[in-house]
């Protein structure tokens, strides 16, 4: 039965690239997600975000593939220069062309915003969104913002007792006490409280490491994280909000494994060294309690859309949440579509899905 609620055919903006850390990966789902859109079921409108904040029409291409060692990125020349008006009267991308001014270009029913990081995961462009009266795909502004943020999503997970890591937050002059050092032990995990990707991240097995640590993160974010290693292994699983007003549903759960431990940006995107297990080899119930807390994750945080929800599980097959990711990677390596192919739900229907999801889900409070 048709939806009423959504267009026979729908636009899709698909918006990448962005202001953060992370504007090359955003770039590189965007490929994927563009590629994955039946031209038969929506019209598709590519919209760039250069580092620098210009929104340009783009055709995808170079700009979301990476070349060998060499990241793709948005820039001024991929296309004409647009904005969005955040004027829900409008609902429309603009044109804006140095001598005719600004024209209106097209109307749009739904944006994908594929952007990972800050400017665009943290609930400032769902800000932009929501006051342009623009459905989108994904988190809203409070959950993005939480969900970005490694303090908060810790604090209220823990409020609604899913167990977290031990950690501590280091903000702007902030140094790690002796108690601290104590309590959290060697090595620890030093990282931007508000960044993805594994940017700005570093294991430090010698307190005589730290300082250099923190300034790195610190080049990301003033505000920094450090978590005490739980040794184990590294599990994810997906979360979609559920069709119709249903509940969340949980993925099956997947398992990466990196020589070394420790999965940073190279080993994510360039050096293709991570092993990756779809379903993971766990013990049942351990598979079950991780699909429970993934979609308790979710609920807390005020999920919605999607989100991919990262865990460690010890030895003794305790389960600990690391973090949550509200708009997770579209790459080809990216566990979060993977897992759902394992589910029974291909690239292709995973993203029709999303977006069709956010048309009935609209914007504002319901």
């Amino acid at each position: 039965m048709a939806d009423s609620s959504v267009p026979a055919k729908p636009r899709v903006a698909v918006v990448f690239g962005g202001r953060s850390t992370e504007h090359a990966i955003s770039c590189v789902s965007a490929g994927n997600v563009l590629a994955a859109l039946d031209p038969d079921e929506f019209d598709v409108v590519p919209v760039g975000i250069t580092k620098a904040g210009g929104w340009v029409l783009t055709t995808g291409g170079a700009a979301t593939a990476i070349e060998g060692r060499r990241l793709p990125a948005v820039t001024d020349a991929s296309g004409t220069a647009v904005v969005l008006p955040a004027d829900p009267t409008i609902g429309q991308i603009e044109v804006v062309d140095a001598r005719q001014g600004v024209q209106a270009l097209t109307g749009v029913d739904v944006v994908f915003p594929l952007l990972h990081g800050a400017y665009g995961e943290d609930g400032t462009i769902q800000g932009l969104l929501e006051m342009a009266g623009l459905p989108y795909v994904g988190a809203g502004v409070f959950a993005s913002a939480a969900g970005m943020d490694k303090e908060f999503t810790k604090r209220l997970a823990a409020a609604d007792g899913i167990p977290v890591g031990p950690y501590t937050v280091l903000r702007a002059g902030q140094s790690l006490s002796a108690a601290d050092r104590d309590r959290l032990g060697l090595p620890v995990f030093v990282k931007p409280s508000r960044a993805g990707s594994s940017i700005g991240i570093t294991r430090v097995a010698d307190w005589a490491d730290l300082d250099a640590a923190v300034a790195k993160a610190r080049e990301i974010d003033p505000k920094v994280i450090v978590e005490g290693a739980v040794v184990g292994r590294e599990v994810e699983c997906g979360v979609l909000e559920g069709e119709h007003g249903g509940a969340p549903e949980a993925s099956v759960v997947g398992e990466i494994r990196v020589p070394g431990g420790f999965y940073d940006f190279d080993a994510k995107y360039l050096d293709d060294v991570a092993e990756v297990s779809v379903p993971a080899d766990l013990p049942a119930e351990v598979t079950e309690r991780v699909r429970e807390l993934a979609v308790r994750t979710f609920v807390t945080l005020d999920c919605a859309g999607l989100a991919r929800v990262d865990f460690f599980v010890t030895p003794d097959n305790e389960v600990y949440l690391n973090e949550i990711n509200t708009m997770p990677g579209f790459t080809p390596i990216s566990l979060f579509p993977r897992m759902w192919a394992a589910s029974g739900l291909d690239y292709s229907k995973l993203v029709s899905r999303l977006i069709r999801t956010a048309l009935r889900r609209g914007t504002g409070l319901h």
